[in-house]
């Protein structure tokens, strides 16, 4: 395999990784139990504006990235200027994905859970991939790590306040705009922990089945 192959082959990985990220967040926001942190303030958003959830999602991407810049300023990698790429897809496989399962609109409180259990599942896989490419960083994860880094905590730490700011956020959007909340249930919370915990597991599986050494055995710099 030639580098040029396996860099393709990578950003094939990454894609794949959006995507079901993507339709995973949109089976959970359809669970009617929370959308996930990450996703909750452009769920809500959407709520309030004439523009769609993968529109927002779009928009708080590059939003991510910015921060990212501002926070390591001359310590910002230059290869990841080309996250700048991931936000329109993002957005779009988002709401692709709200397109595709908005007949999904479970009741039975069982029906909910089960929903946001698949949805978490996609969402680990998809996490697992762009991770596994490793190429580009998602904006979102990017602006953890940044934080992480310029502030010398541990990246698990940053993620779980980072993760709550944008909750506690959308959760006060929701109050002051519709007086009650919207987008944030108890969903929101479980999928804060269960996500990392599939993460893991996709891991685990990968690595029995030597995926990453498999698919592109040319090793890429950090």
């Amino acid at each position: 395999m030639t580098r040029t192959q396996n860099i393709i082959i990578r950003y094939i990985i990454l894609f794949t990784g959006l995507l079901i990220m993507a339709f995973g967040i949109a089976v959970v926001a359809k669970s009617n139990s929370g959308t996930t942190p990450i996703s909750s303030v452009p769920f809500v958003l959407s709520l309030i504006f004439p523009i769609t959830f993968g529109q927002f999602t779009c928009l708080l991407s590059i939003l991510f990235m910015i921060a990212e810049f501002v926070i390591l300023g001359r310590d910002f990698p230059k290869a990841q200027l080309w996250q700048i790429i991931i936000g329109p897809f993002f957005g779009f496989f988002t709401d692709l994905g709200m397109y595709i399962f908005s007949p999904l609109n479970p009741s039975a409180y069982w029906a909910r859970m089960l929903a946001l259990l698949i949805g978490s599942i996609l969402m680990a896989l998809g996490i697992y991939l762009q991770v596994a490419a490793n190429v580009i960083m998602n904006p979102g994860e990017g602006a953890v790590k940044a934080l992480a880094y310029k502030f010398k905590i541990r990246f698990g730490s940053v993620k779980i306040v980072f993760d709550a700011v944008l909750g506690i956020t959308a959760l006060l959007i929701s109050v002051v705009y519709f007086g009650d909340i919207r987008g944030i249930r108890e969903g929101t919370i479980v999928s804060i922990f269960l996500v990392g915990f599939l993460v893991k597991i996709w891991s685990r599986i990968a690595n029995y089945f030597d995926f990453e050494k498999k698919l592109y055995p040319i090793k890429m710099k950090q």
